[in-house]
Parts: structure tokens; sequence; C-alpha cells
């Protein structure tokens, strides 16, 4: 196999990102799009080179020379859209979360073991290099017995009521990504979760029963404590910083800025803002996830994010989100495999 043909599911924000990333990847075809507004897509496929756009994702799954498929829809179409995949023979890269209720996720991981088909969950920021390069550190021993975690998450500006109402909340929607670094940067799994939250930015989080700011504190199995914050505004730009001390150094991955140009003046000592959004501040990160997709289909390899690394960082969201409900510490072990968000 010298290509993988490839079909995206859900042509939103995501998945057109995705798609304008495989069109330049020589080891990739892009055979078709699907969206329930195919119309309002078409032109914009055919811009880039996507021969099918169709309002109807079973086409995709129908087609025997897709061997791919990106499943970048809605959360709460993932699993039906998954076990259809999986039953169909394509290989899978969903985005986060895979759902927002463990039994379903765990239901869905079943069918993808079943047939024996690649399953990549869209963690990116495993794909940055320099957390790759911390993670690597932490893995080798480059600063010891890691002891203390601290990640910084915090988006430029808060999305809009429809987004916050669909989004399973800051705990599935934003801090999932944190839960799955953290996991990444300590090499244990967390034992215990205990978070706080707060509306601080717009009531309308309140409104969907939400919270715009939060502090979530993580115990691991190695027994190393993690802290991350978590906020929906920070008017200085997307703020993404991680630090894992250790019993011999510490490693620490800063925020990326346009340029590293520093002007010091009279006035004072200047320097740029960190990039604005994720589609900036991780745009190398996405082309390299697809990569390592690919990748995995066509060396017959494990991918580097599995449906496992997916489970375990919705378990901790929902152990938060329990956390926050009831203000107390809740062990993983407590989370029933049936609860829902």
């Amino acid at each position: 196999m010298s290509k993988v043909k490839v079909g995206i599911i859900g042509a939103g924000r995501i998945g057109k990102l995705h798609a304008e990333n495989l069109v330049k990847l020589h080891r990739v075809e892009l055979k078709a799009i699907s969206d329930i507004f195919a119309e309002q897509v078409r032109e914009w496929a055919g811009s880039i080179g996507i021969p099918l756009v169709t309002d109807d994702y079973k086409a995709i799954l129908q087609d025997p020379d897709i061997q791919a498929v990106l499943i970048c829809s809605p959360t709460d179409t993932h699993v039906p859209i998954i076990t259809e995949a999986a039953r169909a023979g394509k290989h899978i890269f969903c985005e986060k979360p895979i759902s927002f209720q463990l039994e379903q996720t765990r239901e869905a991981l079943e069918v993808v073991k079943e047939a024996g088909v690649k399953f990549q969950v869209g963690f990116c920021r495993r794909f940055d290099h320099s957390l790759k390069k911390a993670h690597q550190t932490v893995k080798e021993g480059g600063i010891g017995e890691p002891h203390i975690l601290r990640i910084t998450s915090r988006d430029p500006h808060p999305p809009g009521k429809d987004y916050v109402a669909a989004s399973g909340g800051l705990f599935f929607d934003m801090a999932i990504h944190d839960f799955d670094m953290a996991r990444y940067l300590v090499g244990s799994e967390v034992e215990e979760v205990f978070a706080q939250g707060a509306v601080l930015v717009d009531p309308l989080f309140a409104e969907c029963g939400d919270v715009d700011t939060a502090i979530t504190t993580l115990k691991f199995k190695n027994g190393a404590i993690g802290v991350i914050d978590n906020s929906r505004k920070a008017v200085y730009g997307y703020d993404q910083r991680v630090e894992v001390l250790g019993s011999k150094g510490c490693v620490t991955v800063s925020n990326v800025t346009p340029t590293t140009a520093e002007i010091s003046t009279a006035e004072g000592v200047f320097r740029d803002k960190p990039k604005y959004f994720f589609l900036e501040r991780y745009t190398d990160a996405f082309v390299q996830e697809i990569e390592d997709f690919i990748d995995s289909i066509l060396l017959d390899k494990e991918v580097p994010v599995s449906g496992y690394d997916g489970f375990q960082a919705e378990l901790i969201a929902m152990a938060a989100k329990k956390s926050f409900a009831e203000n107390r510490p809740v062990k993983l072990e407590e989370i029933s495999a049936v609860q829902s968000v």
C-alpha cells in the first residue's frame, strides 16, 4: 500500500483543518468528506481537490476503496459512527472526547478491538515538539523521579453559548487535553482528583450548568502531584505552559510567541504575546498527529494515542466533574462505568 485512501466525517473547523493538511500529504488520497450542511462546504472542498462531498457519512463507510476515516463530527455522534466504521473495516481517527458516557466509550472500543482496526484519538498536544521533548526527558530519567506537575491552559476568549451548551462542560471539552497531557508527561496513571471551579468570565457558563475557571489537583499512582489551571479567557493570548519538577531537576515548556525578540527601553521591556489560539499554537502538531496515524496504517504499527488513552482522559474528566459537584476528592476507582455526564 503506497497511499491511504481517506474520508472525513464532519466539515466543521477541525474537519476542514485536517482536510487541508491531508491534501498536502503524498501518502494520502482524500477521497470524500461528509457534512450535514454539505452544500455549504462544497465550494471549499472543490478548491482543495476533494472529489466527493456528501451529506450522508454512510456513503463514506460504504465505499470499499476508503481505508480510513477521520471522525470530526459532534461528540454525541462519535460512538455510532465509530461502531459502524469499525464494522466496515475502516481504520479510525476520532477527535476527543470519544463520548460523554464512559460505558458508551467502552462499548465502542470493544467493537474496534473485535474489528481489528487502528483507532487513534485526537490529542494533538502530544505531537508538539516541545511537549514531546518534555515527555522524553521525564521518561528517560532526565529529571529523576517526577514530584510535581504544573499545567496552565487558558483560552484567549470564551466560546459562544451554543458551543458551551453542547460541549460537555469545561472538564470534558477543555481540560480533557490537560488530563491526557498529565498522564503523558508524568508517565503514571491518575489515582485521585480534586476539582474546584467558578464562573468568573461570563454568566452564560452558569446558564449552561458549566464553569469557565477551574483548578484541578491530581494524585498519581507513582506518588507525584499535579495541578492544572484552566480559564476560558486570558486577554493576552493562548496561554499554554507546563512544568515537571523531579528529584534531579525540572523541565519546562513555555508559551510559543510569534517572535522571540525582546525590546528593552526606558519605558520597559517588551516582547510578543503568546500565539492567539490553538490553531496557531499547534499548527505543526496537527500535521504530525495525522502523519503518525497514516504511518500506523502503512507500517502496521501501534497508534501513538490509543483508545485506552482516550478512555483514561474521560475517566479523569468524569472524576473532576464529580469532585466539583460534591466538593471533595474523588478516587478514579469510585467512578462507575455506567455513569453519564
